[in-house]
């Protein structure tokens, strides 16, 4: 898009037919050719009427990261799907706004002002610099489409002297022509970049893959989840950390948090191996990565099923915001025919099957497992105590 379209959707006019667009997206289902069709017959300038269509498509796609606000905001589709989760972003923002309350944040690389946005709710100055002009544009008009306060410059962040703001937030691009980087010496801005803003009060989001080892001392890494899947990780700077790991649990009824001091001594029985017990515990993504298992453990009154292995086990049952909980019903074979056998005498008919730790292919030892029969069940394929180990649970 083109920033003079940009300017005409955002006139009243160009408001008009955004909600025709969106009228019409729902009207028709969301069939694109049919929406383009309804918007042709009212604007005949090609350009912004399809505008008006990628932005129905795209706001309509967008509820899911910002809720009913995402009716009234402009993307881009790299954007979009780059743009983190609102309640996500929500939870960031309010970590700063307890860190400088009332102070300056600067986002640098603010794309369609995504993060922009939650700074500015926390009660925070915002500000946003962005080198793409359309990107830059885009989130000065959601600032302004949600009545929030905010400054928005056209330029390279990596020049920005942060040093005038209380806070600094960068998110570099972890994308190139061929798709995914991993390196973090191929990211934009650069690692070295990131490593010297980090010595300032800032916090910067990375991949939730990042080693352990990458995590300069002094600093916090946090890894966040929303709803069950880890969405990023967050270094936040020795002037900002509050301890050295932290995981994140946003889940439908609020947020929960563990850290590195919630996690038991060497030598607790709760970072030890022990036998499965009557309950079995996968413990969410955020807290695997953050290396927080035998915390999980400790919480549940548990061990570990293995040294190598994320799951926990514990005679006691616990509702944890941590870790999804499972009844052992009993142990099965693990060899495959063995457990073919036993599964057929169940009258197992639909198998949710979980692995890890184990070279299986849910799919394809499904097809292979023959099943048959009007029950249901969960099986859980992992190593316990260095053997192979198979566990017919029940999710509570």
């Amino acid at each position: 898009m083109e920033i003079e379209t940009l300017a005409w959707l955002r006139t009243t006019e160009g408001a008009r037919l955004l909600v025709l667009a969106a009228e019409a997206w729902e009207e028709h289902a969301g069939d694109p050719v049919r929406v383009a069709a309804v918007v042709r017959r009212a604007e005949p300038d090609a350009e912004r009427a399809a505008a008006a269509t990628t932005q129905a498509q795209l706001r309509a796609k967008a509820v899911g990261k910002f809720g009913d606000s995402a009716h009234r905001m402009f993307f881009t589709p790299d954007a979009l799907e780059q743009a983190t989760r609102a309640r996500v972003a929500e939870h960031r923002a309010a970590r700063v706004a307890a860190a400088v309350p009332g102070g300056s944040v600067v986002d640098l690389g603010c794309g369609i002002g995504g993060d922009l946005l939650a700074f500015a709710r926390a009660g925070l100055v915002a500000a946003g610099v962005d080198r793409d002009p359309v990107r830059a544009e885009m989130a000065r008009a959601n600032l302004e489409a949600l009545g929030l306060a905010g400054a928005v410059h056209t330029g390279d962040a990596t020049t920005v002297d942060v040093s005038g703001f209380d806070a600094a937030f960068a998110d570099p691009a972890r994308r190139g022509g061929r798709g995914r980087v991993f390196d973090v010496e191929g990211w934009t801005p650069p690692w070295p970049w990131v490593l010297d803003l980090l010595t300032r009060r800032a916090l910067v989001k990375v991949a939730p893959g990042i080693g352990h080892d990458l995590v300069p001392a002094g600093a916090e890494a946090e890894w966040v989840s929303d709803r069950g899947e880890v969405k990023e990780a967050v270094l936040w700077s020795p002037r900002l950390a509050t301890t050295d790991r932290r995981a994140t649990v946003i889940g439908e009824r609020g947020l929960a948090t563990l850290t590195d001091e919630d996690a038991p001594p060497p030598g607790d029985p709760a970072a030890e191996v022990r036998p499965v017990g009557a309950f079995l515990y996968e413990p969410d993504g955020a807290v695997i990565r953050a290396g927080l298992v035998t915390a999980v453990a400790a919480g549940v009154g548990g061990g570990l099923v293995d040294e190598h292995i994320a799951y926990v086990t514990s005679d006691a049952s616990f509702r944890t915001p941590f870790a999804r909980g499972y009844r052992v019903v009993e142990h099965l074979p693990y060899r495959e025919k063995q457990l073919r056998s036993a599964l057929h005498e169940r009258g197992i008919g639909r198998l949710t099957i979980k692995k890890r730790g184990v070279q299986v292919v849910p799919e394809e030892l499904r097809k292979r497992l023959s099943l048959r029969g009007d029950n249901e069940a969960t099986l859980v394929l992992t190593r316990a105590a260095g053997q192979g180990t198979a566990l017919l649970v029940e999710p509570f």
